[in-house]
């Protein structure tokens, strides 16, 4: 039997801000196998980028801290890695789609020069050998006449294309991993849809493991295999897609349901926001989070933090056997 490709267990990170110590991952546990999607989900704020930094190695410190837990990756601790050993893993073994592609691309830079960097580095290749590999990159991900554009500077490139580089960057040291964080913020839909597509696509012909980063609900359906829902920099519900989207288990996951549009619901109806703020996660929390949220908030709720129920599915004391049974209902589902 393969082992996982990647295990977090028990992350914890915090920030010291003039406030005081921001904790926004708390007790994060995941895994990902070779060839699985997962995806991470949550409102901006609840752990998901700050998840992400931490496997990579890219927490700024300071003020960010990795203060306990493990993530093993193809059998190594990384947190016992030095910057220089880091420096190996990354773009190597495990790539990363950022969300903002203009902010990430070296604005004086050539796209040539950024994505053969990768390739020249890690795979030792020379000027020639990386050029060709690019321009077999740009084919790959879509990008028409690479020869022209590998010599052309990022704001040249569209949002869509730009996103689509930062694909070829990732990919091209053809990593065991690759991070997408957001890879379709700020994109039009139907150049979201293509990029999704395209991910898709290159995670079958590499069998290559994505963890998708995103706030969005509809951006998943069609992509992951299992779905890890994040607020206040825990978990609180897991499942595979159909779990997940189907029979949901935790209210928060309810509330995301309900934001989502959907084209065969009736004109008049309006979209169910989840109201209300995400918690401050200066505070420690001896109580569910999302009990201030929350439309089914009970008295045990405010007292006391709930563990996973139904077998690791949600943390949500609905979910008790001798809580009271209350169904999502499907309008959106």
């Amino acid at each position: 039997m393969v082992g996982h490709l990647l295990e977090v267990k028990n992350l914890e990170v915090e920030f010291t801000t003039y406030a005081g110590v921001v904790k926004a991952v708390r007790g994060v546990s995941f895994e990902v196998d070779p060839g699985e999607v997962v995806a991470l989900v949550g409102e901006s704020g609840c752990g998901k980028s700050v998840t992400a930094q931490s496997i990579m190695q890219l927490i700024p410190s300071p003020p960010g801290k990795i203060t306990g837990g493990e993530i093993i990756f193809d059998g190594e601790n990384l947190l016992e890695k030095n910057e220089h050993q880091m420096q190996k893993i990354r773009g190597n073994k495990i790539g990363m789609i950022f969300q903002d592609p203009m902010t990430y691309l070296n604005p004086v830079l050539s796209i040539a020069t950024q994505v053969t960097e990768n390739l020249r580095l890690h795979k030792g290749m020379s000027k020639k050998e990386a050029m060709e590999r690019a321009v077999e990159l740009f084919h790959l991900v879509g990008i028409p006449d690479p020869e022209i554009r590998l010599k052309q500077y990022p704001h040249q490139f569209s949002g869509g294309m730009r996103q689509r580089v930062m694909i070829a960057m990732a990919l091209a040291c053809e990593p065991k991993l690759i991070i997408a964080d957001e890879p379709t913020t700020a994109l039009d839909v139907t150049v979201q849809a293509q990029i999704l597509e395209l991910l898709k696509e290159l995670k079958d012909r590499f069998q290559t493991a994505v963890i998708l980063i995103t706030h969005d609900l509809g951006v998943v359906a069609g992509q992951a295999d299992r779905i890890l829902v994040m607020y206040a920099g825990q978990i609180v519900e897991r499942g595979t897609l159909d779990e997940v989207l189907k029979t949901p288990q935790h209210p928060y996951t309810w509330g995301l349901l309900k934001s989502v549009p959907r084209l065969d619901a009736d004109k008049s109806r309006k979209l169910t926001p989840i109201w209300g703020q995400p918690p401050d996660l200066l505070q420690e929390f001896s109580y569910c989070p999302f009990m201030p949220r929350c439309d089914y908030a009970m008295a045990i709720c405010a007292e006391e933090m709930p563990p996973f129920f139904n077998g690791g599915r949600a943390r949500c004391w609905l979910n008790h056997p001798q809580a009271p049974k209350v169904e999502f209902k499907k309008e959106v589902s």
